[in-house]
C-alpha cells in the first residue's frame, strides 16, 4: 500500500509538470535556508518518495524515457537505506559524487528539455552548473514561482508558529550587540553595505535567540539583514515575536514580517550585498540582481566566530557532556542487563535512552533522531528506525547506538557500539568483529591524541583515523569528524575532518582553538554489522617543550565507557592501552558521583584497566 501511495504521488507530480509545460523537476531535501534538518512543511522528498535520510535528492522527468524517468541521488551513507525505503520500480538509484544532477539530465532528459527547479531550495552555484549541463542538449533550467510538489501535496503541514526565545548570556557568553558589532566591522572592512544572513543557526547565534521550528535544532525560521551602519532587520513571522524578544533585540534591530523578506531585497538598489553562496539560495541572488544591487559571494561572517566557542560555551559543553554521559551510561547498563534476555527492539532501546535523558530534567530535545541499530541495520551509518524497519536486538550480536541531546549549555553527540551477550554467556564476538572494532578504536585514539601545527586542516588529519583500516584493505564512506554547535546544530561548519576528495565542504578549513568536532571513525559490513566509536573533542593549544610555533591538540569532552568485549588487546600498542586506561579512569571520576547501585557497579567494572 505504501509503495502504491508513492506511485500515485509520482503520477500526480508528473501531471502537474505536464500542466506547467515542464519536462522535469528537481526535488532536494532542503528549505529556504539550506538547512541540514528541515521542518515538516519542507519534507517534500520524504513525502514524494518515502526516503527518510537527511541528505539526498530526486529528479522526476515528466514522461518515462527508456528507463524509469526518475532517479534518487544519495551518497555512500545512504546506499542501503535508499534501497530499503524507495521503490526501485519507480526510481533508479544514483551515487553521489560519482554522478550529479547535470550529468544525469544530460544523459536522460529529452533534447531542449525545460527542467524546473525551486530557486528557494537550491544554491546559485548549483543552478549555474546544472543549467550549463542542460544547455549542451539545448535544454533550459527554469525557476518556478511556486513548487509543483506543494501543488499536489494536499495535506502538507504548515510551517511552525512557535515563538522565538532569548538565549541568555549565562549560556551564550557574549552579548548579541557584541556579535553584531563584529559583523559590522567585517562589513566595513570588506566594503559591503549589507550582508544577508540566511543560515538559521547563524541568526540564532548573532541575536542570541533560539526557537523550535525545526526538529532537533533549536532555531526560529527567519532571515537577517545586517547593515554596515550597525543596524539590522530581522524578518520573522509576527506570531513568533514576544515582548521579551523585542526588549532583548533593542532599537538597533528592526523586526519585520518574514513574508516581507523578498520585497526587502528589492529595496537594496545600488548596494553591495554579501551573500553566503552555500546558504544563500539562488532566489536571493536573483532578487538582488533584479533590484539593481550587487550581490557578492562571501562566507557568512557569523560562521567562523560561531564555530570558535568562547570560554562560557566551552564550559557549558563540558557540563552538558557530564550530564549526558551519565544518562547514556545508565542506558548502557540497562542494555547490558535486558538485551541478552531477548525481547528488546531498536525502538524500545531508543525509547529507554530517551527516558534516561529526560530524567536529567535539562533535556530540551534530541540533537538528531537516535540511530538505534541492531545487527545488519548497524551497517547503515545514518539508519533511522521506524515501525516498519524495527528489528529485535538479538542476543549474540552487535548493537550500535548514535544519539545526542540538546541542552541549554551544550549539544551532545555520542556513538557506542555494544556486544549483546547471551544469557549463558556463550555468545562471543567473532575474531573479525573484534579485529574491526579494534582497528576503529585505534583510529579513534589517533585523532584523540593528535598534535598538529597551527594551520592544519581537517583533511590533513583524516588519514590518522583510517590508517589501521586501510592496512586491512577496508575503509568507511563518511567523514571522521564534524563541527558541533553550542545549543545549536549538531552538525556545524565550517570545520570538518574528512577526505578532501569529492568536494567535501570544510575539509580545507584551518582548525582553530575553541572549535568542537566529533571523532567518529567506523566500519560497516553491509547486511551484517557496523561499528562506530564517537566522542566529541575540543580543539586547544598545546604546550610542547622545545616546540616552535603554536601547536594544537584535542581535549576529549565525552566520557562514557567503551565496550571492552569487542577489543582485541593484542592489536593495541602500550601507548594505546595507556590512552584507554586514562580515558576510563577519567570516565569513572566524572560518572561515579552521578550513579548509584547496579549502574555504578557496572560502570566501575566497565572502566577497569584493560
Amino acid at each position: 500500500m505504501l509503495m502504491q501511495t508513492h506511485e500515485a504521488r509520482l503520477a500526480a507530480l508528473r501531471e502537474e509538470l505536464k500542466r506547467r509545460d515542464l519536462d522535469g523537476f528537481v526535488i532536494p531535501i532542503s528549505d529556504e535556508h539550506m538547512s541540514e534538518y528541515i521542518g515538516s512543511y519542507a519534507q517534500r522528498l520524504a513525502w514524494l518518495t518515502g526516503f527518510g535520510g537527511s541528505a539526498g535528492s530526486a529528479i522526476v522527468l515528466r514522461a518515462d524515457a527508456e528507463g524509469k524517468g526518475a532517479a534518487m541521488f544519495v551518497d555512500g551513507r545512504y546506499t542501503v537505506q535508499v534501497a530499503e525505503q524507495v521503490d526501485g520500480n519507480l526510481y533508479d538509484y544514483e551515487n553521489v559524487p560519482a554522478t550529479n544532477h547535470g550529468e544525469w539530465l544530460a544523459a536522460n532528459a529529452p533534447e531542449q528539455a525545460r527542467i524546473g527547479y525551486d530557486p528557494w531550495l537550491h544554491t546559485r552555484t548549483w543552478a549555474e552548473r546544472t543549467g550549463e549541463a542542460l544547455a549542451k542538449n539545448g535544454g533550459e533550467l527554469v525557476p518556478v514561482e511556486s513548487n509543483p510538489v506543494d501543488a499536489v501535496w494536499e495535506d502538507r503541514p504548515e510551517a511552525s508558529t512557535a515563538v522565538a526565545v532569548v538565549h541568555s548570556g549565562e549560556h551564550a557568553g557574549r552579548s548579541s550587540a557584541e556579535k553584531r558589532a563584529e559583523v559590522t566591522d567585517w562589513l566595513k572592512r570588506g566594503g559591503y553595505d549589507a550582508a544577508v544572513i540566511s543560515a538559521l543557526d547563524s541568526i540564532a547565534w548573532m541575536l542570541n535567540i533560539r526557537g523550535s521550528d525545526v526538529e532537533r535544532t533549536p532555531v526560529a525560521l527567519s532571515y537577517l539583514l545586517s547593515r554596515a551602519d550597525g543596524t539590522a532587520e530581522l524578518f520573522i513571522a509576527p506570531e513568533k515575536v514576544t515582548p521579551e524578544l523585542e526588549q532583548h533585540l533593542g532599537n538597533a534591530v528592526t523586526i519585520r514580517a518574514r513574508s516581507e523578506f523578498a520585497s526587502a531585497l528589492g529595496e537594496l538598489s545600488g548596494k553591495t550585498v554579501a551573500v553566503d553562496p552555500d546558504y544563500g539560495v539562488a532566489a536571493i541572488f536573483q532578487a538582488l540582481e533584479n533590484a539593481g544591487a550587487t550581490p557578492v559571494s562571501e562566507r557568512d561572517p557569523a560562521i567562523l566566530p560561531k564555530a570558535v566557542k568562547n570560554p562560557t560555551e566551552q564550559q557549558g559543553q563540558r557540563d552538558a557532556q557530564e550530564r549526558d554521559g551519565a544518562a547514556v551510561t545508565k542506558f548502557l547498563h540497562w542494555l547490558s542487563v535486558e538485551a541478552p534476555k531477548g525481547g528488546e527492539t531498536e525502538l524500545s532501546a531508543a525509547a529507554k535512552l530517551q527516558e534516561f535523558r529526560l530524567a536529567t530534567g535539562a533535556l530540551k530535545d534530541n540533537s538528531f533522531d537516535t540511530i538505534s541499530a541492531a545487527g545488519p541495520h548497524a551497517a547503515i551509518p545514518h539508519y533511522r528506525v521506524d515501525e516498519d524497519s524495527n528489528l529485535p536486538i538479538a542476543p549474540g550480536s552487535i548493537f550500535l547506538c548514535d544519539s545526542g541531546g540538546q541542552y541549554l549549555d551544550g549539544t551532545t553527540d555520542i556513538t557506542r557500539t555494544m556486544w549483546i551477550g547471551t544469557p549463558d554467556g556463550s555468545g562471543r564476538p567473532s575474531a573479525e568483529q573484534k579485529d574491526r572494532f579494534t582497528r576503529v578504536l585505534k583510529g579513534h585514539i589517533q585523532i584523540a591524541c593528535a598534535i598538529f601545527p597551527q594551520g592544519t586542516n581537517g583533511s590533513q588529519l583524516d588519514g590518522f583515523a583510517r590508517q589501521h583500516l586501510w592496512k586491512a584493505g577496508i575503509d568507511y564512506a563518511h567523514g571522521t569528524g564534524h563541527g558541533v554547535g553550542s545549543y545549536l546544530g549538531v552538525h556545524e561548519g565550517p570545520q570538518r575532518i574528512a577526505k578532501s576528495s569529492g568536494g567535501q565542504a570544510g575539509t580545507d578549513q584551518e582548525l582553530l582553538a575553541g572549535m568542537i568536532l566529533s571523532n567518529e571513525p567506523g566500519y560497516y559490513k553491509a547486511g551484517e554489522y557496523g561499528i562506530r566509536i564517537e566522542n566529541l573533542v575540543l580543539t586547544e593549544e598545546c604546550e610542547i617543550e622545545g616546540g616552535e610555533g603554536t601547536s594544537l591538540g584535542f581535549e576529549t569532552l565525552t566520557f562514557v565507557p567503551i565496550d571492552r568485549t569487542l577489543v582485541d588487546r593484542s592489536l593495541l600498542t602500550e601507548n594505546e592501552i595507556g590512552w584507554w586506561n586514562r580515558y576510563h579512569a577519567r570516565t569513572r571520576e566524572i560518572l561515579a558521583p552521578q550513579l548509584e547501585g547496579e549502574a555504578l557497579a557496572w560502570m566501575e567494572d566497565a572502566c577497569r584497566p584493560l
